[in-house]
């Protein structure tokens, strides 16, 4: 019987070559932790001032890393949600169907 058996010891599997990544499709390539790839994603305006600049703002992340984006997310919108509301308070022509103020 093989000495190793009797000791109650398991053999360790031999060591094998490092062949290099496994065979297959290729894989894209991933940028390291630290590299930013700008994605490019342009922006076509909108006419209205506040909402261009928000639009803007979000192409600064081509030029942050990663860890920095939620930084310019959550600028950008508070940003919408503030001309939003300014929208909502600005008085408008009357609603079709709402009753009129009489003035009685």
């Amino acid at each position: 019987m093989d000495e190793s058996m009797s000791s109650g010891t398991v053999p360790e599997p031999e060591a094998q070559a490092d062949s290099g990544p496994p065979e297959g499709p290729p894989h894209e390539e991933r940028p390291a932790a630290g590299d930013a790839r700008p994605l490019g994603v342009g922006t076509t305006p909108t006419g209205h001032p506040g909402v261009d600049a928000g639009l803007r703002r979000l192409t600064d992340v081509d030029h942050l890393a990663v860890g920095d984006h939620p930084e310019v997310y959550e600028d950008v919108h508070r940003g919408l949600r503030d001309t939003l509301t300014a929208l909502d308070r600005q008085p408008g022509p009357p609603v079709p169907g709402a009753p009129h103020d009489t003035g009685s």
